[in-house]
């Protein structure tokens, strides 16, 4: 009985590893023969773009250049100078935004200053589509009327493809931009071709103006934008992808910067699967919803570093209890796993990531993974619960 036991929990683990591996090796492959134009509506409604802002000052005024080449006479760019002490505000206000100033060193973060710049605009006349974009970001030519027509047609937010420029600050950097390429275009891509919704990545995201207005923004979550996501998801507007949208930013070139940035993200984003995807796939059968268990298998999809560890835990797991009890069964299903994920990295190396690292880089990649690890063991000892602001001063 015990042997069974532990096979049976050896099994257990391995199946659960195996189901992330699964939904990453299914969005590679279904991305990786061609792109799939997402739907264009014909014309589009006024829009309005806020910027949240905090100690911006360095680069706002090239990020406000690319949003007003987008502006017709209905649009509105409005920024939000959140708690900030340098000349955010009157570099914005220079550059032709409205501008309207927060001071509440107590309730700080982009969730806040978002609430406040709706409200702003709700106040003064709100456009029918509302867009935000961070700070820090440059807007691709026809990002963002492509977005608000998607938007207004469906009634459902979107999402436009959030990409870094391709860093090469550090050995890791190539291996880094090919992951977060992965997370935020490839992977992307795979669901859209099958129909199915994304998560909301940060920047460069249009709603309807009352749909916005539907939920509560003003929180303290380190990443506001996914769970804002999943929150209109359960109200059967789970978000759309835009891939031919495009929005960019760039890594900080501070390695201290880049570290707590890092962590802010992971750190938010694993409690947002401990703490959502329950709910979401619990709701997802209740109303057998395809679109919402599409959402909630993307997101129990951790990062590409955390996962390459959990395989390889698996794995070893599993040989060692098949090797023990004389059961095959715990290695098979973890060697096939194992396998599905090592086939999966290679198309996606083959096909989107050739231009970010070279095979010689791919031979980094358990380099990458050790020096993820203490950030794992941090979420696990002291987990960041509060938001910090990426210092973008070296740019």
């Amino acid at each position: 009985m015990m042997v069974f036991l532990i096979v049976c929990a050896s099994v257990a683990i391995a199946v659960a590893v195996a189901v992330p591996i699964l939904v990453f090796a299914i969005q590679i492959f279904v991305a990786a023969p061609t792109r799939q134009l997402s739907p264009q509506a014909a014309g589009r409604p006024g829009f309005g773009v806020i910027v949240p802002a905090h100690d911006e000052e360095q680069g706002i005024a090239s990020t406000l250049q690319s949003i007003r080449r987008e502006l017709t006479g209905s649009d509105r760019l409005v920024v939000v100078a959140d708690n900030c002490s340098d000349r955010t505000a009157e570099i914005a206000a220079a550059a032709g935004a409205e501008v309207t100033s927060r001071d509440d060193p107590t309730h700080r973060g982009k969730g806040f200053a978002l609430d406040h710049g709706l409200q702003f605009l709700i106040g003064t006349g709100a456009p029918e589509v509302v867009i935000i974009v961070d700070a820090d970001c440059q807007v691709a030519q026809g990002a963002l009327s492509r977005i608000t027509s998607l938007a207004a047609s469906t009634g459902r937010p979107v999402q436009a493809a959030y990409l870094m420029t391709p860093s090469r600050s550090g050995d890791l950097s190539p291996i880094r931009n090919l992951a977060w390429f992965t997370k935020n275009y490839v992977r992307p891509l795979g669901w859209l071709k099958l129909g199915l919704p994304t998560q909301l990545t940060g920047s460069g995201m249009a709603f309807p103006t009352h749909l916005l207005g539907s939920v509560r923004l003003a929180t303290d979550e380190l990443v506001e934008d996914l769970t804002l996501g999943l929150k209109l998801a359960l109200q059967g507007r789970a978000p759309l992808f835009c891939p031919e949208a495009v929005v960019t930013s760039q890594f900080p070139d501070d390695v201290g910067a880049e570290k707590s940035q890092r962590t802010r993200w992971e750190h938010g984003y694993l409690h947002s699967i401990i703490t959502h995807a329950p709910r979401l796939f619990s709701e997802s059968i209740k109303r057998r919803d395809l679109n919402l268990l599409g959402l909630v298998l993307d997101l129990i999809v951790p990062p590409l570093s955390l996962l390459i560890v959990l395989t390889l835990v698996s794995l070893i797991q599993g040989t060692l209890v098949s090797l023990w009890t004389g059961t095959a069964a715990p290695f098979v299903v973890s060697f096939v796993a194992a396998a599905v994920f090592v086939l999966a990295v290679l198309v996606l190396w083959f096909r989107f990531g050739r231009d970010f690292c070279s095979a010689a880089d791919l031979l980094k990649v358990p380099l990458y993974v050790l020096a993820k690890i203490p950030l794992y063991l941090k979420f696990i000892l002291n987990r960041q619960r509060v938001w910090v602001r990426t210092n973008r001063d070296s740019r």
